[in-house]
């Protein structure tokens, strides 16, 4: 017991052995220090709910209602998270919204030039027999050689207004949906489906309240692809807002909502459901524990669930946008080029082939392999720093 539960604290020394005699007395309710062998041998057996078959360390009766806690326990030591709890977080909502926030936003400044190398990869035309940009890393070389280090970053303050929001609330809200839909009296593994259900769920309406956040960041990251001398739209992030506002209406900050919210919704639910999965996989390999480790793990795979998953969606949103500079949708952009994102779907199919839905797959892992470990790890610490505080 102490070997397999040692967070319980047993101690050998603590305890009585009794053998198997004094055993099965006490499990079919005889007095095991004044009942003979012989009433053990001639007695004919009432019950056999709590007969046991070998030697015990007992130091005391444990009562029924006792064994069950104890066995509850067990499960919550052996597979951590296991047991849904609606009714009690170890976290608050604002402690776990700050955490996610402060998380996201943190992996969002590591990790913007390899965005902004991914993206100039993805709009590169395939016809063009000199590409200028050439990998992930020549890509993220070459802006800085040609537009300056500070390109490289261009769009990081929308980029952190986003994670504030999006990041705070997908990732925040994941837990308290996944229980809603579970329910609070569940006990096992919560099944993959509710995790991904929930994860869908928080990405839809974390995305639908940042979308104005998403289109900023995307036309400024976009603003290096203008040719020399052809004047800039927007010098900064609340400049874009206010001229989009004034210039196009305040609905327009949500322009191409629809797609965005499929596309955020899916790489959401392949990010957070595949990095619950995996670290609950992880975990139950002997030998492995809840740290760094186990969370790079689980962070290299949602990264990459998220890649392998979220790839036709993000190209189908992405590559068409080049003609008003929106990097991250086609619907957000030329309107006469696609009818609807299905429409853009078979076009896309049909011109450059499936393997169109892949382009930029390593840049593209690049970036949110890289984004995913860095969030999750540092969301890790930071909600064990807030539990700490409590």
């Amino acid at each position: 017991m102490n070997q397999s539960f040692p967070e319980l604290g047993l101690v050998q020394s603590d305890c009585i052995e009794t053998s198997w005699v004094k055993s099965v007395l006490y499990w079919t309710n005889y007095n095991i220090e004044t009942t003979p062998i012989n009433e053990l041998l001639n007695r004919t057996p009432q019950s056999l709910t709590y007969l046991k078959r070998k030697s015990d360390y007992v130091q005391k009766p444990i009562p029924k209602d006792g064994l069950e806690k104890l066995w509850k326990k067990m499960i919550e030591l052996v597979t951590p998270k296991m047991v849904a709890d609606n009714s009690k977080s170890d976290i608050s909502f604002a402690g776990i919204f700050a955490c996610s926030a402060f998380s996201a936003c943190f992996a969002e400044i590591c990790t913007i030039p390899l965005d902004t190398a991914k993206v100039r990869l993805q709009l590169q035309k395939k016809e063009v027999a000199l590409p200028k940009y050439k990998g992930l890393l020549g890509t993220v070389g070459t802006i800085g050689r040609e537009e300056g280090l500070a390109a490289l970053w261009k769009g990081v303050v929308p980029g952190l207004h986003r994670q504030c929001l999006y990041g705070g609330l997908r990732i925040g809200l994941y837990e308290p949906v996944k229980n809603l839909y579970v329910g609070g009296e569940s006990v096992g593994d919560v099944p993959l489906s509710k995790k991904i259900l929930a994860a869908l769920t928080t990405g839809a309406v974390a995305i639908a309240v940042a979308n104005p956040t998403d289109l900023v960041k995307v036309r400024l990251q976009a603003e290096g692809k203008l040719a020399p001398g052809v004047p800039r739209r927007y010098s900064g992030s609340l400049n874009a807002y206010s001229t989009i506002v004034k210039k196009e209406g305040v609905r327009a900050l949500w322009t191409g909502i629809g797609p965005n919210v499929a596309r955020n919704a899916i790489i959401n639910a392949a990010e957070l459901a595949s990095y619950d999965q995996v670290k609950e996989t992880v975990l139950k390999i002997p030998g492995f524990t809840d740290n760094v480790f186990t969370h790079l793990l689980a962070g290299l795979g949602a990264g990459f669930f998220a890649v392998c998953i979220g790839s036709p969606v993000d190209v189908v949103l992405c590559s068409l946008a080049f003609e008003l500079s929106m990097v991250k949708s086609r619907m957000m952009g030329d309107s006469s080029a696609y009818k609807n994102t299905l429409d853009c779907f078979v076009k896309t199919l049909k011109n450059d082939g499936p393997l169109a839905f892949y382009k930029g797959f390593i840049p593209n892992f690049g970036r949110l392999g890289s984004w995913n470990v860095i969030m999750f790890l540092t969301l890790e610490q930071a909600k064990k720093f807030v539990k700490s505080l409590d």
